[in-house]
Parts: C-alpha cells; sequence; structure tokens
C-alpha cells in the first residue's frame, strides 16, 4: 500500500470557519489520522448535523452526507449496515451531538455499530451567533441567559462511560500529535468510537479559550487501565484537572457481528431465503 499524506483527504474548498476556531486543527489531526490508518479516500463516509463543525465533511475528498439537526448518528449506521467495507466517520459540534442528537448518542451506544464519532466541543452554540449549549459553564451568561443559566451543564465523557460506549476519548485541539493518535486509534477500533475534542470558540465564548485549557489540562496516568470503565469515570467526573487521553477501551460484539448471528439462526431454522417465492411466504398468512 501507498503511503497516504493528509493533503490526499483534502477537498479543494476552503474552509469558513472563523479565524483561529479550534475545527481547524481538528481538520487537520482528522486527516493526519487518515493518511496514517491509510484507508483509500472513496472508502470513507462522513456524515454530519447542523452547526460549525458539521461543515467538516466539506472539506474532506471522502463521500459526505450532510444531514438535518442531531441526526448524524442515525445515518451513519444505516450506511455501515447497508456497506459494511466502508469506514464511516460522523462529525459534530457540542449543540447538535448533546442537545437534539443526544437521544441517538445513546442509543448508537447501545447498538454498538462500527463507525466512529468525532465531538468538537466549544460549550456555546457559534454558527446561531452565541447561545449556551449543553456542555456550556452554569455561569456563562448570553442573549438566551442574560441573568442567570437555569440549566445543568453536562460531562459528555461521562454520560459516554455510564452508556458504555466502547471506546471513549477525549482531546484538547491543540494537542494535535495526542489528537491525530486518539482518532488514528478511534477508527481502527471495531466498535462505536467518541472522541470529545475540547475545540475553542475565539467569537462567542470567552470562559472557554486556548490559554484556560493549558492550565487545566492533564493526560491520564500512563498506567491507567483502560478497561476498568469505573476507574474511567473517576477521571470524567474530575475537572480540575481536566484529563485528555483514552478513558475506557473494550472490544465487544458490534452490530453487525449481531445481525449476522441473527441471520445465522433464521436461516438455520426456516432455510436459506433465497429457495423462497413471495407467493410461498404470503401462504404462511392465509
Amino acid at each position: 500500500m501507498a503511503t497516504k499524506t493528509p493533503d490526499q483527504y483534502r477537498s479543494p474548498v476552503n474552509p469558513t470557519w472563523c479565524k483561529d476556531c479550534g475545527d481547524y486543527k481538528v481538520l487537520d489531526a482528522l486527516t493526519s489520522a487518515l493518511a496514517e490508518v491509510g484507508v483509500e479516500s472513496h472508502d470513507i463516509v462522513t456524515t454530519a448535523g447542523v452547526g460549525c463543525a458539521s461543515r467538516l465533511p466539506f472539506y474532506l475528498n471522502t463521500y459526505g452526507f450532510h444531514t438535518v439537526h442531531g441526526r448524524a448518528l442515525p445515518a451513519a449506521i444505516g450506511i455501515k449496515v447497508a456497506n459494511r467495507e466502508r469506514t464511516v466517520i460522523s462529525v459534530g459540534g457540542d449543540g447538535d451531538a448533546f442537545s437534539i442528537g443526544g437521544n441517538h448518542f445513546i442509543h448508537t451506544s447501545r447498538k454498538n455499530p462500527d463507525i466512529t464519532y468525532v465531538v468538537m466541543d466549544n460549550e456555546i452554540y457559534g454558527l446561531t451567533k452565541g447561545q449556551n449549549s449543553p456542555t456550556s459553564h452554569e455561569d456563562l451568561l448570553t442573549k438566551i441567559n442574560p441573568y442567570q443559566v437555569v440549566e445543568d451543564r453536562i460531562n459528555p465523557v461521562l454520560m459516554a462511560l455510564s452508556f458504555n460506549t466502547s471506546f471513549i476519548a477525549r482531546a484538547f485541539c491543540d494537542e494535535t500529535e495526542q489528537l491525530k493518535n486518539i482518532i488514528a486509534r478511534a477508527i481502527r477500533h471495531k466498535g462505536f468510537s467518541f472522541v470529545h475534542v475540547l475545540s475553542p470558540c475565539t467569537q462567542y465564548n470567552e470562559k472557554v479559550t486556548y490559554d484556560s485549557l493549558k492550565k487545566r489540562i492533564v493526560a491520564l496516568p500512563e498506567n491507567h487501565d483502560r478497561q476498568d470503565r469505573l476507574l474511567g469515570m473517576k477521571y470524567a467526573f474530575t475537572q480540575e484537572p481536566l484529563y485528555t487521553g483514552i478513558f475506557y477501551e473494550r472490544e465487544r460484539p458490534t452490530l453487525l457481528d449481531k445481525l449476522d448471528h441473527i441471520k445465522e439462526m433464521s436461516m438455520a431454522e426456516i432455510g436459506n431465503p433465497k429457495n423462497y417465492n413471495l407467493q410461498d411466504i404470503m401462504k404462511q398468512f392465509e
């Protein structure tokens, strides 16, 4: 296999993100990870919902599916089931992933399809000009919460651990080598991989900046047991410091594994459906 380069995975479309947006670095890390994994561009499908981060498929030289708000994961599951040879990557932001798309995050974890989900979290709704998102700090006052924030913030990594997502990691977009390595490992993981990326918005969120994150971030201990989900929860629960790295990694049967098993049981009981015609099937309901 010929060596790939990150540029081979970039489309000719120039990103339209704001200056210094963290998503530029996520795009660079993702294309570098794809080059490291070596999968062909035409074998990749990227899905996205709505929001700043969800523009990312336009900037990749892969197949892409820009879905409606919060529906990137169902589309990704359908694509993987329809063509299991494809490498399927879903991307989005904290609003798309954890607000309207939060329900799909739960059930994708339950199904465990072999897809990768990269969420760029800037703790704000950036595309609609600065409203509180599910991950916004409780003291972030905006045009929709000018006096007091009325909702508690969520912890995406802790949520994923409670859902038993089979691969869970957090990274900071400014630590590009770590982010690239995590995304590459997530893509290679057989099962549902969730990569939570801290990606500052430089226009609408003054509380979450590159400098403030650098002061809080600490890598998980080198001896962290990635198969210990309760230990992962302990590190995820801690916000000061804010840990980065792979919290949990354990392979279990994927959605396709289970569907194949059901197919085998069905064919063992009723035989190969190719041996039946429509009339034979209809007779069962007479």
